[in-house]
């Protein structure tokens, strides 16, 4: 791999409680829960990974399940509000009818830049697309025993990002981590990488009197790009800094180091690296079957324990 963004790493979201966030992603999404931990400024909250077998950069939806503030987040400008999975072609019947007997709120599929997409969303209101993309997705899919490989969700397609005026932010895909506008479509402008396959688009949705987004509940909190190393995550720190953006110092997330900075146009972004993964302190088979603590808080993990809510 280059030293190149290489797509999308995760996408975090807020969620309100924690045992119907699980229910949903493992149950009726069907991914893997592949990280069970807590938020590392907040040892009272979970932090939820979800992904393939192996949490895979470009399949990891991410969340922080604060209690008690159901439906409080509002979708609006400086936000991401549509996370898209790729499915395989001939599955969306499968997903509508599985959605319908869950209950689960979906609109009939559109037409959209040449690709069919089924919009839903979470219980907690939270955008999500699967998207049968022109190019089959040829990622391994995590299976269940009602989900198998032909329908099965195979990780991000894309990101949408809603915004007052897309150039300040379309420069920073394009000036900074090497994107190129694709298509537009109305007011959806694409950018694609080309360092990846797969989980390489950012969509800007240009909405000039969008309201200002609130963060909470059933929205998006920050959208992570992908480096394979520390030296490629610094090298990108020395490309921020020099456009005049404020980026935080190198931190560490345990499973992967991360940058932090907020694009021009409001959104939260983060550069994360594919080292070392999630299966540093878990097996491959074990992965999201524990409760694994930041290094800080294992002497707490009693009282950390007794905070935490209990997963069925």
């Amino acid at each position: 791999m280059e030293n190149r963004i290489l797509g999308l790493h995760h996408i975090t979201a807020i969620a309100s409680d924690a045992q119907e966030n699980y229910d949903f992603y493992t149950r009726q999404l069907g991914l893997r829960l592949v990280k069970k931990t807590v938020n590392f400024d907040d040892p009272g909250t979970y932090h939820f990974y979800y992904g393939d077998e192996q949490g895979t950069p470009g399949t990891i939806l991410t969340f922080f399940p604060w209690g008690g503030q159901k439906g409080a987040g509002r979708n609006g400008a400086g936000m991401a509000t549509g996370i898209g999975y790729a499915v395989p072609a001939n599955s969306l019947g499968f997903w509508q009818e599985r959605f319908k007997a869950a209950g689960i709120p979906f609109k009939a599929p559109v037409e959209r830049m040449g690709e069919t997409v089924l919009a839903f969303s979470d219980p907690d209101g939270l955008q999500l697309e699967l998207i049968v993309p022109q190019q089959p997705d040829a990622r391994k899919p995590w299976t269940t025993h009602d989900i198998d490989a032909s329908v099965a969700t195979r990780g991000f397609y894309n990101i949408t990002l809603t915004l007052k005026k897309v150039d300040a932010t379309a420069a920073v895909l394009t000036g900074i981590f090497g994107y190129k506008l694709l298509q537009q479509e109305g007011n959806r402008y694409r950018f694609v990488t080309n360092a990846v396959e797969n989980a390489a688009i950012v969509d800007l949705l240009e909405v000039p009197d969008a309201p200002a987004g609130y963060g909470a509940a059933g929205t998006n909190h920050h959208v992570a790009f992908r480096v394979k190393d520390e030296a490629t995550l610094m090298a990108f720190r020395e490309k921020v800094e020099a456009k005049g953006l404020h980026i935080t110092p190198k931190i560490d997330r345990n499973y992967f180091f991360s940058l932090y900075f907020r694009e021009p146009g409001g959104v939260l972004f983060e550069i994360a690296t594919d080292n070392p993964g999630f299966a540093t302190d878990e097996t491959l088979e074990e992965l999201g079957t524990h409760l694994m603590l930041p290094a800080q808080y294992e002497a707490y993990r009693n009282k950390i324990e007794e905070v935490l809510p209990a997963l069925q």
